[in-house]
């Protein structure tokens, strides 16, 4: 059997494959289809200090390739999180991820720090989120607030540090250079491209949000390339993702240079995608007499 193991800012994984913030709830809804104890980890939907609504519905669509979301990080707030979902991830021998979300700075440095004494493995900040004081604009297009979130929240993380960078700007290498020098341990990439879906008969658009969240098969070229950038751009380990459906998907990713993946939308029609994936990059390796994962890590230049 190959060594699969990954080690992400010193946590160590039994395999590199994840879920994907917001597709997989914190686990339980998947548990009943998924053995969580098959996975490297799993990553939490997005958390904030307080419960958010999240946005009006319509707020899914399918498109050719994929999906729009604009769910609008609803979530129960960290109280409940930590009552509920940790306690139940914990049944499991997988790493725990918890994504965090925000509207200003302090907010994240809230939710982090209130997961400082939780049995959680490693914090993922989703800086796709709209910065209030800022004009709205995400926190993740705009390196300077990249840089200064990252340096602001690493003051009060006891865990490991992923920044989750957003497809949305012109130069992603920008975007992992200022995570970097921010003091990320983590980048992940990449999260969904804006997309919009008219609905041609009732005359207006398919999600009440009018823009959302393009994610699934379509976007994966997109994303192998940017993980192939920023592979060559920084030094931190990446957790690669975006319309992973195979573990030859999978594979693409980890080549480019990721040393993990996520696997999202594939969630919602093949709940067992997980688990194929894991499996599927084992048989890889030993089908082709490969001993060690991180022989193919990185392996195309």
């Amino acid at each position: 059997m190959s060594n699969v193991k990954v080690t992400l800012a010193g946590v160590e994984l039994k395999n590199p494959v994840m879920t994907a913030s917001g597709t997989f709830g914190s686990g339980a809804e998947y548990s009943e289809f998924v053995d969580l104890n098959r996975l490297g980890a799993v990553v939490t939907k997005g958390v904030a200090n307080v419960p958010w609504p999240g946005n009006p519905t319509p707020r899914i669509a399918e498109v050719t390739g994929g999906m729009l979301n604009a769910i609008g990080l609803q979530n129960p707030g960290i109280d409940t999180f930590c009552k509920r979902d940790i306690p139940f991830l914990k049944q499991y021998d997988t790493k725990i991820i918890v994504n965090v979300c925000g509207k200003t700075v302090e907010d994240y440095c809230e939710v982090v720090e209130r997961l400082g004494d939780e049995p959680v493995d490693l914090l993922e900040l989703n800086v796709s989120c709209p910065n209030v004081k800022e004009g709205c604009i995400a926190f993740g297009q705009n390196p300077y607030a990249l840089e200064d979130i990252t340096k602001e929240v690493k003051k009060y993380a006891k865990q490991p540090l992923i920044i989750k960078l957003s497809p949305n700007v012109t130069d992603i290498t920008e975007m992992a250079r200022a995570a970097e020098s921010g003091g990320a341990d983590i980048v992940s990439l990449i999260n969904t491209l804006t997309g919009m879906k008219i609905d041609i008969n009732r005359r207006t658009f398919a999600i009440a949000n009018k823009t959302g969240g393009m994610s699934g098969p379509a976007v994966k070229p997109i994303a192998v390339r940017m993980v192939y950038q920023v592979a060559n751009a920084i030094s931190l380990p990446i957790i690669g993702m975006g319309g992973i459906a195979t573990a030859e998907d999978a594979l693409e990713f980890l080549m480019a240079g990721a040393t993990a993946v996520s696997v999202g939308t594939a969630n919602f029609f093949n709940p067992y995608t997980t688990v194929e994936v894991a499996e599927g990059i084992e048989k890889f390796l030993d089908d082709r007499g490969i001993a060690d994962i991180h022989e193919i890590i990185g392996c195309v230049k």
